[in-house]
């Protein structure tokens, strides 16, 4: 095998990698986003757990079409994405739904989250950790001529700006008080989500 071919399969190797890290780190996010979403009551860390497990799919997607780099046709690859990313859009639009649903019951019953300092903690990790990961994999992707991988990144950008949203309504609600900033992150959510479900299922592409 030439020093090139040798190059452009460790770099599949590395995108692989990528994407094992972004699987195993997303499960442990929402894990823990949900149980302490679910017990302070904050709607956004809920969708924001919930949002972490799709991430995941579109992680394990990629896992599926690096690991058969070289074994199946261009076709069938095409194929199995396609169905893929309209799972992922579908799957997108019933997260939307119970977060809008969730924020619209805070707002009018104003139902407090209970101030919480992991939750800050979650969002500040995920901006420490999803833009390198989203950076790397945007990288490997040109370089191998992957634009699924490519894609993949973008989606892993939709968790920084979840984050960024969940880290202000956190916070604000943490040191103010302000309980309506964590339903209003929830809208935000909703805006996100639904608009990455549309592209996925129109474009057949997670992104």
């Amino acid at each position: 095998m030439s020093g090139k071919n040798t190059t452009k399969a460790e770099k599949f190797r590395f995108g692989l990698l990528l994407s094992y890290i972004t699987v195993g780190y997303n499960i442990v996010e929402g894990i823990v986003s949900l149980i302490v979403g679910s017990m302070t009551g904050s709607i956004a860390l809920v969708g924001f757990g919930l949002d972490s497990f799709i991430e995941s799919l579109s992680g394990s997607v990629m896992i599926w079409r690096l690991r058969k780099h070289g074994k199946i046709s261009e076709e069938e690859e095409e194929a199995v994405e396609a169905k893929a990313a309209t799972l992922v859009g579908v799957t997108f639009f019933i997260l939307a739904a119970y977060v809008l649903y969730e924020a619209i019951k805070g707002l009018v019953s104003q139902e407090a989250a209970t101030p919480n300092l992991i939750g800050i903690v979650i969002a500040i990790l995920s901006l420490l950790v999803m833009p390198t990961l989203a950076y790397l994999k945007n990288k490997t992707g040109k370089e191998i001529g992957s634009s699924s991988l490519v894609a993949d990144s973008k989606q892993t950008m939709v968790c920084v700006l979840m984050s960024i949203a969940l880290l202000i309504g956190l916070t604000a609600n943490y040191l103010f008080g302000i309980w309506w900033l964590d339903p209003v992150a929830g809208l935000v959510f909703v805006v996100i989500l639904a608009r990455e479900g549309y592209m996925a299922i129109k474009y057949k592409d997670l992104c």
